[in-house]
């Protein structure tokens, strides 16, 4: 099969429709080949299956719980255990193609991702690729930089994995330790800033929070915004349903509900609800504390089952309920709300949406004077690794075994995973030109 066909098939199996038709999605995946990468996970998984993304052997390593789509967007700032917590983290923020599978898949994946962000940081200053702020004249990382930041990676990595040899066994609070340094300059640190703000309490958090930008918190009863982009009405008949299907799943009750238009990458194309959740008889700002906002949303099986369908038995699970055990053992804590729901002859994944959210994308760690003079593209490349290597080792609290072989497999093939990924990230960016030439976006 040629790759130009292979980009056709994998595209049009998971969007429904084949390069060229102008799907929105692939519209949007041509932004860059960084978005290219987000939206194509699929591709990535076929590339290992048939081995031209080749690996050192990774069968003597225990299989854990992964992300499934690692890359340093799926990685931000949240309030920890879902809207009501006041704890702002780092780490994983993505879990929809969590499955079964083995670490260094992310860890790979990871790994490709840094080129790309440098390439998307080097278009969009040079005006190549679109951004929503202007960054002309600004600094970009260079190559040095990449190249200090996918070592930085693989060594942060393996000290974690080390520390957890020395300490797991004896610290029963080892693997619930979670990423802290915010005050060193870094690109995490105005990104910390922020997030802080919209916390229950914070100075923003009326006017910024996932909660007051989704729920106009101006007037009772409370209802979603007015926000023909985001939000769609639903008929009576199906608002009925879906209060109806829903309302076990939460302890208080649901406000208001609207369909979610047009949201994500990788699943832009998947239905989504959004329920607001509080007491029925909230009448005043001193209660609004007590709502949330939860995302139900469809789930497709997880990119890495298609081409490793029997890798583990616990894959076997539908999608929704696949995503909540993995979610669970990723997380130092679980969110709020966090379940599976079965209505229309479909599962669908029910969660919290946190108040405080903050991602990052490219520009925020490829872009200026911290990232590309003091080690910022570094630093951040080392909080992703060390969090993904706790959220590995969780796949397992009885033992060391996942440490013990990964570890070795980290020192015994660092070059040969670096020039993988060097060279991977090519290929994404070559796809990414077929992708463009296909919708005309070249």
């Amino acid at each position: 099969m040629t790759r130009r066909r292979l980009i056709d098939n994998e595209l049009g199996r998971i969007d429904g429709c084949f390069p060229g038709s102008q799907f929105p999605k692939h519209q949007k995946m041509c932004t860059s080949p960084f978005v290219f990468y987000r939206g194509s996970s699929q591709l990535f998984y076929a590339d290992l299956a048939s081995g031209h993304l080749s690996l050192p052997s990774v069968q003597n390593i225990p299989l854990t719980t992964i992300m499934g789509d690692c890359h340093t967007s799926n990685f931000g700032f949240f309030t920890e255990e879902g809207s009501h917590a006041e704890r702002i983290v780092f780490s994983i923020n993505d879990f929809d193609d969590a499955c079964i599978g083995h670490g260094v898949w992310d860890l790979i994946r990871l790994l490709v991702s840094l080129p790309l962000v440098a390439d998307h940081c080097d278009g969009v200053v040079k005006g190549i690729y679109s951004s929503e702020k202007d960054y002309s004249n600004k600094l970009v990382v260079n190559e040095q930089n990449v190249l200090n930041a996918m070592e930085t990676l693989l060594d942060s990595y393996l000290l974690v994995l080390q520390q957890g040899l020395a300490r797991k066994s004896n610290e029963e609070n080892f693997l619930d330790l979670t990423f802290e340094d915010f005050a060193t300059p870094s690109p995490l640190q105005k990104r910390y800033q922020k997030a802080a703000r919209l916390i229950l309490g914070g100075d923003k958090f009326l006017q910024k929070s996932a909660l007051a930008k989704a729920v106009d918190l101006t007037q009772f009863p409370l209802t979603f915004r007015d926000r023909p982009t985001k939000f769609k009405g639903l008929t009576k008949d199906k608002e009925t349903s879906l209060r109806h299907a829903l309302a076990p799943y939460f302890f208080q009750d649901i406000l208001d509900i609207v369909a979610r238009v047009g949201s994500g990458t990788g699943s832009v194309n998947m239905d989504r609800y959004y329920a607001l959740i509080g007491p029925k008889n909230i009448h005043h700002m001193s209660q609004i504390g007590l709502c949330h906002v939860v995302e139900v949303k469809q789930q497709r099986v997880a990119a890495p089952i298609y081409y490793f369908p029997d890798i583990h038995h616990q894959n076997q699970l539908n999608p929704a309920h696949l995503t909540v055990k993995c979610q669970r053992r990723i997380q130092r804590r679980t969110d709020y709300v966090l379940d599976e729901a079965f209505f229309d002859q479909e599962h669908w994944l029910v969660r919290s949406r946190h108040h405080a959210k903050v991602g990052i994308d490219p520009e925020h760690i490829g872009i200026g004077e911290v990232n590309r003079h003091q080690g910022g593209l570094a630093f951040y490349a080392s909080a992703c690794a060390q969090e993904l290597a706790r959220a590995h080792c969780r796949g397992d609290r009885f033992s060391l075994d996942y440490e013990k072989s990964m570890a070795k497999y980290i020192e015994d093939h660092k070059v040969a995973l670096l020039d993988s990924a060097q060279s991977y990230a090519q290929q994404v960016i070559k796809d990414w030109q077929y992708l463009c030439e296909r919708e005309g976006c070249s």
